[in-house]
C-alpha cells in the first residue's frame, strides 16, 4: 500500500460516501441483510464502512467513487475490528477480499456475527423449517386461534393487553391506557379510520382520528377518546376516582404487575382483519396455556437482572427476572419452539434457527406495542434503546401468518433467506431510486475460522473471537489496519441489554454466566473511567498494528466531556490523529434521533497513525478551524442539512488533528464556549475570527 492513502487526505470524497448512506439508511435491512438476523444495537451503514475501508487501502490519488463498485480482492491485507458489534467491518472487509478479524467482548453479538457469516445449506435449512412449519408450528398456531365476529375458527394475528395496578386508595385493579384509541394507520391522511375501546362496556368500534368526542354503538357511553385514565406518573381510578402514582403502587407489589386481555385482531377465512373484544372463550384458551406452561418441565430462563441505567425502569415496575418479561402463553410457545430446534442434528442448521429464535425474541414480549397498520404492526421493545415497561403491550401470533409482524415465520423469510441471497450475491447501493443496487463484490466464502493464536492468517479468512480486546494475544505488528466503531461513553450499556438475549441463549450453549456484564466493558458513565477503558484497547491496537499501519473509527458525541476522552485514549495509546472525516450516519428516524432537539446526522470518521510513524507537524487551530469550514461548506453545497451539533462536530473532528499531547484536551471545552458565542447554526457562515479566539492550553 502507498505510505498516504485516500483517507487521510482532503481528496476523500465524504460526500459521495454520505449520497450512499443517506439511501442506505432508509432500508438498512434490505440493503445489507447479513448485519441484520439478529438485534444489535448501533449498527453502522456497510456503505460507509466499505467506503472507511477503501479509502484506507487506496492511494492518495485514488478515486473512491470509481473503486467503490469495482470488485476486488486485495490480497494479503487484513484488518482487525475490536469492537465487532453487528459485524458490519468483518462483512466489508471479507467482501474486499481482505483477511478480517472480529472481537467482541459481549457474547451475544459474536454468536450472531458467527451466525450470519457462516456456512449453511440453505435446501438443508428450508427442510428444517418445513418440518418445524409441519410439527411444532401446528401446537403454535393452535395457541393463537379463536373466531370472527361471526362465529367462524379464525387466526388471531394479535392479542391486545392492558397493564393493571392497584388503586391506592381503594385497592381496586386499575387499567392503565394512556388513550382510548387502541389502532391507528400509520398514514392517517389517507385512512384516517381509528380503533377505540369503550372504557364502559369494553366494545371495540371505529371511529375517525378527528373526532374530539365518540359515542360507543353499543352501550352508547360518550367520551373523549384520547383521554385514557393514565398519564405519565399517575393514573386514575374508575372505580372511586383517585389519582395516584404509578411507581408507588408498583413498588407496593411483590411481583411485576398483572395484565388483562381485552382486544384481538383476527384474521377471517376471507382474509379481512377485524378488530374484536376479548372473549370469555379467549381468556379460558390463555388460562389453558398457562396450566400446561406449568404442567410442562420446559426449560426457562433463570437469569436476574442487575440494575443499570438500561434495567432500571423495569426493576422500577417489579421485572424481576427475564422471564418476566413474557406471558404464560409467550413462555410456552417460546419453550416449545426452542426445544424443537434444539433437536434438529444438523449442526450450522440448528446454530442458524437457534439465532432467528434469538432475534424473535425482541417481539414478542410484554414490552412491545403496536404501531398500527399501514407498516410493521409490532414495535420492539428496544424502540427507545431502554427497557421501558410497555402499559399496553400486544401479544404477536410466534409462527405467525402470511400477513403477520414480527413471527418466527416472517423472519426466516424477511431475515435468514434474505440473508443467505446476499451472501451468494452481494450488492452495494446506487443511491438511485431506480437500480438501487450493483453486484459488486465476490461471494462470501462462509468459512469462520478459530481465534489465531499466531502463523499466518488464511487469505480472505474470518476470525472471530469473545473476549476483552486489550488482551487479543495476536502476534506484534501483524495487522495491516484497524477498522471499528467505539462504544460512546455515556450512551447505550450494550451488555445490559444483550442480557434478555443471552438468558435464553445460555440454555443452548450449556454456559451458565449471571450476565454477558463484564468490567472490561468499554462503557462507562464516568468520562475518566471510559478513556482509560478505551486506551487499554487501543494500546493493544497500537501493538498489533503494523508501522504503516492505520488505525480508522467513526464517532460522535455532543458533548466535549466526550470528545476528551476519545481524544486522551487515542493520545496515551500512542496515536496521532492525522485527519477527520465527516459522513452520515444511521437512519434519520431512529427513535433517539426523532426525539433529539439537535440532532446528530454525522459521524467523524477519525484517521490515526501510530505517533512513531507521524510524519510532519500538526496543523493550528486556526488551520483546523479554517478546514472545519470547508467541510461544512462542502457538505452544504451536496445539499446536506446540517445541525447545529453537527456543524460542531466537524469542528471537534478538526481539533483532533491539533493535538499532541493529553493535556490539550480542554480545547472542545474551549471551542464549546465558543460555539455557543456565535449564537446559531450558521457555523458555515460565522466571521473566522469568532471561531478562532481560543486556543488551546499545552501542559
Amino acid at each position: 500500500m502507498s505510505d498516504v492513502r485516500l483517507i487521510e487526505t482532503d481528496a476523500f470524497s465524504f460526500e459521495f460516501i454520505s449520497r450512499l448512506a443517506m439511501h442506505e439508511s432508509w432500508r438498512k435491512e434490505v440493503h445489507r441483510p447479513i448485519y441484520h438476523i439478529h438485534k444489535w444495537w448501533a449498527k453502522r451503514l456497510g456503505s460507509v464502512f466499505r467506503g472507511i475501508l477503501l479509502g484506507s487501502m487506496l492511494p492518495e490519488n485514488g478515486d473512491i467513487a470509481t473503486e467503490f463498485y469495482s470488485v476486488r480482492k486485495a490480497s494479503g491485507l487484513s484488518v482487525f475490528d475490536p469492537f465487532m458489534g453487528s459485524g458490519t467491518t468483518i462483512g466489508e472487509a471479507h467482501k474486499l477480499g481482505l483477511t478480517a478479524l472480529g472481537r467482541d467482548i459481549n457474547p451475544v453479538a459474536v454468536s450472531s456475527v458467527r451466525a450470519a457469516l457462516g456456512t449453511v445449506n440453505r435446501g438443508a435449512l428450508q427442510d428444517a423449517f418445513n418440518h418445524l412449519s409441519d410439527s411444532v408450528g401446528k401446537r403454535l398456531r393452535s395457541l393463537y386461534r379463536s373466531k370472527d365476529s361471526a362465529g367462524r375458527n379464525c387466526d388471531v394475528l394479535y392479542f391486545f393487553w392492558v397493564m393493571q395496578l392497584p388503586c391506592l386508595e381503594c385497592g381496586k385493579p386499575v387499567d392503565l391506557f394512556p388513550s382510548w384509541v387502541i389502532a391507528r394507520n400509520a398514514y392517517p391522511n389517507r385512512k384516517p379510520i381509528v380503533q377505540v375501546l369503550c372504557p364502559s362496556c369494553g366494545n371495540i368500534f371505529a371511529a375517525r382520528c378527528s373526532d374530539l368526542c365518540v359515542t360507543c354503538p353499543s352501550c352508547h357511553h360518550r367520551f373523549n377518546a384520547e383521554e385514557g385514565n393514565s398519564k405519565g406518573a399517575k393514573a386514575t381510578c374508575n372505580a372511586c376516582n383517585h389519582t395516584f402514582s404509578v411507581l408507588s403502587s408498583a413498588a407496593a407489589l411483590h411481583s411485576r404487575p398483572d395484565f388483562r386481555l381485552y382486544a384481538k385482531l383476527v384474521l377471517t377465512l376471507d382474509g379481512d382483519k377485524e378488530y374484536l373484544k376479548a372473549t370469555p372463550a379467549d381468556q379460558k384458551a390463555y388460562g389453558d396455556s398457562a396450566e400446561v406452561l406449568r404442567a410442562s418441565r420446559a426449560d426457562l430462563p433463570t437469569l436476574k437482572l442487575t440494575d443499570g441505567n438500561n434495567t432500571r425502569q423495569a426493576i422500577s415496575y417489579n421485572f424481576r427476572s427475564w422471564r418476566d418479561f413474557f406471558n404464560d402463553r409467550q413462555l410456552l410457545a417460546l419453550s416449545l419452539l426452542r426445544r424443537a430446534i434444539c433437536e434438529i442434528d444438523d449442526p450450522p442448521v440448528r446454530t442458524m434457527l437457534l439465532t432467528l429464535f434469538s432475534g424473535v425474541l425482541e417481539f414478542n414480549n410484554l414490552f412491545t406495542s403496536y404501531k398500527g397498520e399501514g407498516t410493521g404492526a409490532v414495535r420492539h421493545m428496544f424502540s427507545h434503546h431502554i427497557l421501558k415497561p410497555e402499559r399496553v403491550p400486544i401479544e404477536a401470533n410466534l409462527w405467525g401468518t402470511s400477513k403477520s409482524s414480527g413471527s418466527f415465520s416472517t423472519l426466516f423469510r424477511s431475515r435468514l433467506l434474505r440473508a443467505l441471497e446476499y451472501q451468494l450475491a452481494p450488492t452495494e447501493v446506487t443511491g438511485r431510486a431506480r437500480g438501487t443496487s450493483r453486484l459488486s463484490s465476490l461471494p462470501f466464502s462462509g468459512n469462520v475460522d478459530k481465534w489465531p493464536a499466531g502463523g499466518r492468517l488464511l487469505e480472505r479468512g474470518i476470525y472471530l473471537s469473545c473476549g476483552d480486546s486489550a488482551n487479543t494475544g495476536l502476534p506484534e505488528s501483524s495487522i495491516d489496519l484497524v477498522i471499528t466503531d467505539p462504544p460512546f461513553f455515556d450512551n447505550v450499556h450494550y451488555s445490559e441489554l444483550a442480557d434478555f438475549f443471552y438468558a435464553w441463549q445460555q440454555l443452548s450453549n450449556g454456559r451458565s454466566a449471571e450476565t454477558t456484564r463484564s468490567p472490561a466493558e468499554v462503557q462507562d458513565a464516568d468520562a475518566a473511567r471510559f478513556a482509560g477503558k478505551l486506551t487499554d484497547v487501543l494500546r493493544e491496537c497500537n501493538r498489533v498494528l503494523k508501522n504503516n499501519g492505520l488505525l480508522v473509527f467513526s464517532y460522535h458525541h455532543s458533548r466535549d466531556e466526550g470528545w476528551e476522552a476519545v481524544a486522551k485514549a487515542i493520545l496515551d495509546a500512542g496515536f496521532i490523529v492525522v485527519n477527520s472525516q465527516p459522513v452520515k450516519a444511521e437512519m434519520s428516524v431512529a427513535t433517539p434521533k426523532a426525539q433529539a432537539k439537535d440532532p446528530i446526522q454525522l459521524d467523524i470518521i477519525v484517521v490515526c497513525r501510530k505517533r512513531q510513524a507521524f510524519v510532519g507537524a500538526a496543523p493550528s487551530v486556526q488551520e483546523a478551524t479554517a478546514a472545519a469550514h470547508f467541510k461544512i461548506k462542502r457538505l452544504h453545497d451536496a445539499a446536506f442539512t446540517l445541525s447545529r451539533n453537527d456543524q460542531k462536530i466537524v469542528l471537534f473532528g478538526q481539533l483532533l488533528t491539533t493535538l499532541t499531547d493529553s493535556g490539550q484536551v480542554d480545547c472542545f471545552r474551549k471551542a464549546d464556549r465558543t460555539f455557543e458565542e456565535l449564537g446559531g447554526p450558521a457555523l458555515e457562515n460565522a466571521p473566522p475570527q469568532l471561531a478562532l479566539n481560543f486556543e488551546p492550553s499545552v501542559s
